[in-house]
């Protein structure tokens, strides 16, 4: 993810006075390592840490290897304690929160003492935070009585700063410990975060042993979590009493037809609409009314091949479909899925279920791993993939089963120029005239246009950056848009899920005209919004079909009249278990 800056290659200055790195370097069996400050310790110093794709240049990210690993002091010791060793650092309090989530009230790291604490850094858009949760749930379930874990959310988007927003990504994420809103960053400048995500570790007494920045720390942590489990068990001061929060999801669980679904296909031709019912971990098929005809999964997350009724995703995202042939992008197992409509089977087509590093080279599909596969489309016998998690777009060769990289360098940004060496930033969605695949890119809230052939230059219509975004209809540079995650293709328009500004937009891809279309005031008196951060947008019949992700729904649009309904499900109903 990048950092908080106006440039994505330089960190934001603080306004208070910096703080000075003090560490000591364990070594790792991975060849990296995980620097300490503990009882006393001896000073040290490390770089600051960053996400790999910043600087430019596309880089390997190994599953257990650190970025940058770095133990952080607010003051330069000025001298060593009585005893000769430098002085400890105690972790600043968790005050200038503006609200609280997954806990009956605020939490103080004072309150705390005896437990081993982790604070993560995170903002609910960044693809790289949502790598880490795996790792910090794993971390909980394995230290259950001594660890407790507490997100910082700081925001990047604007939207990102609404409470309600981030309460419905903690639900959607499935985020199982106590988080901060953390609005302001006040408490990230406490700590002198840079980069997103961020991870800090504090002893039972309160001090801050360790910081470490990007994604693939698990086994550092690990480490370092069950050194100081020791430590403090034989210094008696590790408190192992469990405690239990109040977690969001036991006042909203997923009893509603839909649980945030994050994309929707609809296809004419066999009067069916897909819906990638994502945090309920299914594909869920009805016709263009909304009449049930299948369900594939069985609603626990998980990677398993089969029948409908048994099959398992995790965090199932965009689709596409050949036929009775239904293409899958299973976001959070790192694969893609094939379902025979007709048979009601699954199967697994490409990726291995473990996280992919290499941005560079390709593969045979089943042998080469994925990296948070978001939107899917289908040209003949070429399926595109938009990688959110390499940050490019990838194309998988269905009559060799072989995957290769399309476009994208790999390095997090907007920039144009031949697709090999142009950037991306988390693409999230995708559509088609035929000539020209458009790519909703996320995370520098653009749409992009890359030649289906491959051949002539990557182009923006609208967006300039990772920093630049807002709420500005207008042509070309002047457009504003706020993380947009679908787009949608129609008689010479792009329809544009405009996510963070809860919008729908339309844009012409020739005069780069980009225009309000629906959204952004309440339904009626006394209404809710019209859409909420809605994540997928397809088109059938003259209607769009919208996953409206927040607000657990299907809209329908007539595109003439801009009748709005929401597609009323029948025979669906939640799983017998929902989460």
């Amino acid at each position: 993810m990048s950092q908080l800056s106006d440039s994505p290659a330089q960190a934001q200055s603080s306004s208070r006075s910096r703080w000075w790195i003090v560490a000591i370097v364990l070594s790792l069996s991975a060849g990296l390592s995980w620097y300490w400050l503990t009882q006393g310790g001896t000073s040290g110093s490390t770089a600051e840490a960053r996400h790999p794709n910043e600087k430019g240049t596309p880089e390997d990210v190994r599953p257990n290897g650190l970025m940058a690993v770095e133990a952080v002091n607010r003051q330069p010791p000025e001298k060593p304690a009585p005893d000769g060793n430098p002085r400890r650092i105690e972790a600043p309090e968790l005050t200038g929160g503006v609200a609280w989530l997954n806990t009956a009230g605020p939490l103080r790291l004072k309150d705390l003492r005896g437990k081993i604490v982790v604070l993560d850094f995170w903002t609910l858009c960044c693809i790289n935070c949502m790598h880490v949760l795996p790792d910090l749930a794993r971390l909980e379930k394995k230290y259950p009585n001594e660890l407790v874990v507490i997100g910082v959310h700081t925001a990047k988007f604007e939207n990102e700063k609404n409470t309600e927003s981030i309460r419905k990504a903690v639900l959607r994420y499935e985020i199982g410990h106590p988080v901060v809103n953390d609005a302001e960053h006040e408490i990230w400048e406490k700590y002198d975060s840079r980069s997103w995500p961020t991870l800090c570790l504090i002893d039972p007494e309160g001090y801050l042993v360790a910081r470490g920045s990007g994604e693939g720390l698990y086994d550092a942590l690990d480490n370092a979590i069950s050194r100081l489990i020791k430590i403090h068990k034989e210094k008696k001061t590790l408190n192992e009493k469990p405690l239990k929060f109040q977690l969001a999801r036991f006042q909203e669980n997923g009893t509603s037809p839909l649980f945030f679904p994050g994309k929707v296909l609809a296809d004419a031709a066999s009067k069916r609409l897909f819906i990638a019912d994502s945090t309920h971990h299914r594909i869920v098929v009805t016709d263009l009314d909304g009449k049930k005809i299948a369900v594939a999964g069985n609603g626990e997350p998980g990677r398993k091949d089969g029948t409908f009724v048994e099959a398992q995703f995790n965090d199932p995202q965009g689709m596409a479909l050949q036929g009775d042939l239904l293409y899958v992008a299973d976001r959070r197992n790192h694969l893609i899925r094939a379902l025979d409509l007709k048979a009601q089977t699954v199967k697994t087509l490409a990726g291995t279920g473990e996280q992919g590093h290499d941005r560079r080279r390709g593969g045979a599909a089943l042998e080469t791993g994925l990296n948070s596969p978001w939107d899917l489309l289908l040209d003949k016998d070429r399926l595109f993939i938009a990688m959110a998690g390499h940050h490019q777009i990838w194309m998988l060769d269905l009559a060799k089963n072989n995957l290769i990289r399309f476009a994208g360098s790999g390095a997090e940004n907007i920039v144009d120029g031949p697709p090999a060496l142009s950037n991306f930033a988390q693409p999230s969605g995708l559509a088609s005239d035929g000539t020209t695949l458009w790519v909703a890119d996320s995370e520098v809230s653009a749409i992009r246009a890359v030649p289906l052939d491959g051949q002539g230059a990557v182009k923006t219509l609208v967006g300039k950056g990772l920093f630049t975004f807002g709420d500005v209809d207008g042509e070309g540079g002047a457009v504003r848009l706020q993380h947009a995650l679908g787009v949608a293709y129609h008689e010479g328009k792009l329809y544009v899920a405009d996510t963070y500004n809860s919008k729908i937009k339309i844009l012409d891809p020739v005069k780069r005209t980009c225009a309000t279309f629906l959204g952004g005031e309440p339904e009626g008196w006394l209404a809710g919004p019209l859409f909420r951060e809605p994540g997928g947008i397809s088109q059938a019949d003259g209607k769009l079909y919208i996953a409206d992700t927040n607000a657990h729904r299907i809209r329908a649009v007539d595109i003439k009249t801009k009748k709005v309904s929401t597609l009323k499900l029948q025979g669906v109903e939640a799983p017998k278990t929902p989460r």
